[in-house]
């Protein structure tokens, strides 16, 4: 258990700083002024986390532990002071192409990971897992008035189901350790990335009426 907390704490970490980079991309995209670029990172990056505590019944931790927040703080300070939003548009987006898929993996795994330790069963990882890892993102999308990612992306939260299932296996047959958790995570890493660049779609079902 212990492992799978330090684990936990270390993809959380990840998550909140890639997802909190591609809410302010989003934001300087969209030319808000300073409290909006604040107000999309902290949503994006804290949304998927609060959504996943309030299911497991427990104390969001992103409001009364400080460690979330700072971090949050830390990647818009860094961002703003490389100018990371004053290069070209299609390399801003390359950058939040890659940002939103280390969040995005990064919060299926601690979404598992709190499934796992919470008893839940292989339906409840995979919700508790996707619940997570779109959470901030669809929040953002949705303030943006722009289509959730996820309905418009085929292998977006096709990606989570697939970490998730893969850590409820691994979990089955107790070969859950750092070692495996780090090899879904690069994984899933690159199958986004691959799915984005390749515009991987899942089958569409057709109205055999038409």
């Amino acid at each position: 258990m212990d492992n799978n907390l330090y684990i936990f704490f270390i993809t959380d970490i990840i998550g909140i700083a890639s997802f909190a980079l591609s809410g302010y991309l989003i934001a300087v995209r969209k030319d808000l002024d300073l409290l909006g670029v604040a107000l999309f990172s902290f949503l994006t990056a804290l949304g998927g986390g609060i959504i996943r505590d309030i299911i497991v019944q427990t104390k969001p931790a992103s409001l009364h532990d400080p460690l979330p927040s700072l971090i949050v703080m830390a990647v818009i300070a860094v961002a703003f002071l490389s100018s990371i939003a004053d290069k070209e548009k299609i390399e801003r987006f390359k950058i939040f192409i890659l940002s939103d898929a280390l969040g995005l993996v990064s919060f299926s795994i601690s979404g598992a990971i709190v499934g796992i330790e919470n008893g839940l069963n292989f339906f409840g990882i995979v919700i508790l897992s996707l619940s997570t890892a779109i959470g901030g993102g669809v929040t953002r999308d949705i303030l943006i008035n722009e289509v959730p990612l996820i309905l418009t992306s085929g292998f977006y939260a096709t990606v989570s189901v697939i970490v998730s299932t893969l850590l409820y296996l691994l979990n089955l047959s107790n070969s859950l350790n750092g070692i495996t958790i780090t090899i879904v995570f690069l994984s899933g890493v690159a199958l986004r990335m691959i799915a984005f660049y390749k515009k991987w779609q899942l089958p569409k079902l057709k109205n055999r009426h038409t």
